[in-house]
């Protein structure tokens, strides 16, 4: 891990995206959010990610979105939009667009129209690191059915094509044989119920969910778990694990604004083709979150 502070280090909300009730893009109210989640103590944003619905979104409204986040966020907040794409030229051409827009860095899938294999995953990190760019990968082999194995990440940060990359596969065990075979390669926690084991292993970043809702008590939470201050961290982690485990399901966008609502904030509906949470979900994520706001946690 690197020993010093770098642009995509720290807390990076993977930001929810507000619509008006015809679902059109609330850009007032998206830059209010962004304003909102610098005032609670989180470093940056990470727009366009699927938090951020942006596969719904026209061309238009995706790079507005960035533009949006980087006129908002205050002197030091640092901006790392989502680029990814189904062809490695596009992804490249958003990342082009994210620099012209004056973003900091840029997370990247791994194609996944279908399940590429190791060349392809090299060329398409090749192709966007010629924006210029720090590029985060991005590992989610749930979604995308692509693994970017810890002998696969070492590859292409060897190559210079990556500085980090959010880790989402579950598996916390991982992040040692990253660090074992990509000694630099910066280890960001990529889902919130693995925060704390992946903070004690080494997480210089966290790219999350759920400080859309409680951003004051996310960040204490993981600089507690990066800074080895398990004993704090435990009893904090287990009030909000209930709510920072949906971040891990199919319906977190829909659950993660629900709590967002319930706390005050405009969390409000998702496009299509995500639906209405049941009855029973809805039900217990409210329940989970009073529970929490009862506490204190904001």
């Amino acid at each position: 891990m690197t020993g010093t502070a770098q642009v995509w280090h720290g807390v990076h909300v993977a930001t929810a995206l507000p619509f008006h009730d015809d679902l059109s893009v609330d850009y007032d109210g998206y830059a209010e959010h962004v304003r909102f989640l610098a005032a609670g103590g989180c470093d940056g944003v990470c727009p366009n990610g699927s938090l951020g619905e942006y596969q719904t979104l026209t061309d238009e409204e995706r790079a507005r979105v960035v533009r949006t986040a980087v006129e908002a966020a205050p002197d030091g907040f640092r901006v790392m939009p989502g680029v990814a794409a189904y062809g490695a030229a596009e992804s490249r051409r958003w990342a082009e667009q994210a620099a012209e827009a004056g973003a900091s860095s840029v997370l990247l899938l791994p194609p996944n129209a279908y399940r590429a294999d190791r060349a392809a995953v090299v060329g398409h990190y090749r192709e966007v690191a010629k924006a210029g760019l720090p590029v985060v990968a991005y590992n989610n082999p749930i979604d995308t059915k692509v693994d970017l194995v810890p002998e696969l990440l070492a590859e292409l940060h060897q190559e210079g094509l990556i500085v980090g990359v959010k880790e989402f596969s579950g598996d916390v065990r991982r992040a040692y044989e990253i660090a074992e075979r990509a000694p630099g390669l910066d280890l960001l926690i990529g889902s919130d119920d693995v925060l704390l084991e992946l903070g004690i292993a080494g997480a210089v970043g966290w790219i999350a969910g759920y400080p859309n809702m409680i951003p004051q008590a996310s960040v204490e939470l993981y600089r507690l778990a990066t800074s080895g201050e398990v004993a704090k961290a435990l009893p904090l982690y287990r009030d909000l694990h209930p709510l920072l485990r949906w971040d891990s399901k199919t319906v977190f966008v829909q659950s993660i604004k629900l709590s967002m609502d319930l706390a005050g904030r405009k969390g409000g509906a998702c496009r299509p083709p995500r639906t209405a949470l049941s009855p029973g979900q809805a039900a217990q994520i409210t329940r989970e979150t009073r529970e929490v706001l009862a506490k204190g946690y904001l």
